[in-house]
C-alpha cells in the first residue's frame, strides 16, 4: 500500500489573480486537477482546488466575496473543470470568466438560483 501524504498550502489574499498560474504550474509538474468546491463561510465564499500527483494532495484555499464571486475559470488548463466551475455557479453564483462550456445557469434545475450562497440574492427559479 502506497502511504498518503496531504499537504494543504492557502494562497494568500491576492490568489484569486493568482489561480491560473497556480494550475498551470500544477499541469506542469504532473498534476491532476481532482475537484474544486466551495463553502458559504459568512460573508465570504472558501474556494479549495485539488490538485493530485503519485498520491500527494496539494489543495490551494482562498476566499472570495459571497455577494458578487468571480473568478477565472482554469478550463483552458483543465478541461474537465467545466463540470465544478457550472455547478459553483449554480449552487453559489460563483461567475467565471472564460469558461470553455459555460452552461447559463441551467446546469442544475433549482427551486431558486444560488440556493447555497443566499447573500448572492438573485432569487427567481434556475
Amino acid at each position: 500500500m502506497t502511504e498518503r501524504k496531504d499537504l494543504i498550502t492557502d494562497i494568500e489574499a491576492a490568489a484569486p489573480a493568482e489561480l491560473l498560474g497556480t494550475a498551470g504550474d500544477a499541469k506542469t509538474a504532473g498534476y491532476r486537477l481532482g475537484q474544486i468546491c466551495a463553502t458559504l463561510a459568512g460573508d465570504t465564499l472558501e474556494i479549495l482546488y485539488t490538485f493530485e500527483k503519485d498520491n500527494i494532495l496539494k489543495n490551494y484555499k482562498f476566499t472570495i466575496g459571497a455577494a458578487a464571486p468571480e473568478l477565472q475559470s482554469v478550463t483552458a488548463i483543465y478541461p474537465y473543470a467545466f463540470i465544478y466551475e457550472n455547478e459553483m455557479h449554480d449552487l453559489f453564483g460563483v461567475t467565471f470568466k472564460n469558461l470553455a462550456l459555460d452552461y447559463g445557469g441551467k446546469f442544475f434545475k433549482t427551486a431558486q438560483a444560488t440556493p447555497w450562497n443566499p447573500a448572492f440574492g438573485k432569487g427567481g427559479e434556475n
